[in-house]
């Protein structure tokens, strides 16, 4: 006779067992930038409610393709997920063109986590506080000047492009493999101006290590409203923002996104995590599967003729 665990659903008892060992976040990332700081603070929240550690991989260079194939490539468990970001989901697909794989048919959406703001940043010896001092400075300077990114067909990247595209200054792109290092190179004054996400500069611009003259995003930052946009400082049609997301292997059990999704969910409504998220800049903007899938089409669908305009090449 049947036991009673031999009757269970396959599904059900898959949906129980996991997970059975740790899982790994594989950030596409140097440490200290933004999808870095996302996934080590959600680790242990979901550590806490599904019993087996989170451990964040930070897997760095070729525009976040080299973490995110590591990702594509793993067994589909459910025991190695991708946290995802715009810079390397969208942008960098969308320059490279040669990853070997379609971005949105390997890699299954399990929910959006965090709206993440880009901002222009400069050294404090570059000795400028907003946007016009700063293309009265460039435009003065021979030869122009250098900005930072985060990496080659990131959103940092896009930006400091579209930037140049519609002030027409004379900006030399430098990649770097992450955030925390291009920001490091800001503070030491070996870069004077950089494009990166707002969680990532947020702490040195508090020491008053590096300033903050703007964000990027179409408004002001709620949790940030003391700095004004691009847009508002006289460059028109200027709006880049990236964002943080959840995505599996495609093949894994539609059980263990099932579980995942709505438990995220449940951690970023915790008084304490949106706190943390708003106090580096970011907000949560949880959605389901299925309008992952349609949002991240969307992003497609509005960058592609962005970085056709702008020529942006792999580098």
């Amino acid at each position: 006779m049947a036991t009673p665990a031999l009757l269970m659903p396959l599904a059900a008892r898959g949906q129980e067992a996991w997970p059975t060992r740790p899982v790994t976040l594989v950030v596409p990332w140097a440490p200290g930038g933004s999808n870095d700081v996302a996934a080590r603070l959600l680790a242990p929240a979901l550590e806490a409610r599904l019993g087996q550690p989170f451990v964040v991989e930070n897997r760095p260079g070729g525009g976040g393709s080299l973490g995110m194939g590591l990702a594509v490539r793993a067994r589909p468990d459910g025991h190695t997920l991708l946290v995802s970001s715009a810079s390397n989901h969208v942008f960098h697909p969308l320059v490279a063109r040669n990853l070997g794989y379609d971005v949105q048919e390997a890699l299954l959406p399990v929910c959006m986590l965090v709206d993440v703001p880009n901002v222009v940043a400069v050294s404090n010896a570059f000795g400028v506080t907003t946007i016009p001092e700063l293309i009265d400075k460039v435009r003065k300077t021979k030869d122009g000047i250098s900005f930072g990114s985060s990496g080659v067909g990131s959103s940092n990247h896009l930006g400091g492009e579209l930037l140049r595209m519609r002030t027409g200054l004379d900006l030399t792109h430098v990649p770097y493999r992450g955030g925390g290092q291009a920001i490091a190179d800001l503070i030491a004054d070996t870069v004077p101006m950089v494009v990166l996400n707002l969680p990532t500069v947020s702490g040195p611009a508090a020491a008053g290590q590096v300033r903050i003259i703007a964000v990027g995003s179409a408004e002001r930052v709620r949790s940030r409203p003391e700095i004004p946009t691009v847009q508002e400082q006289g460059v028109p049609d200027f709006s880049v923002r990236s964002w943080t997301g959840l995505f599996a292997p495609r093949g894994t059990p539609p059980e263990v996104v099932e579980r995942l999704a709505p438990a995220l969910r449940e951690i970023l409504e915790t008084p304490t995590i949106r706190q943390r998220l708003t106090d580096m800049g970011s907000e949560p903007i949880w959605m389901d599967p299925a309008e992952t899938a349609r949002f991240v089409r969307a992003e497609y669908e509005r960058w592609e003729p962005v970085v056709r305009a702008a020529n942006i090449k792999a580098e």
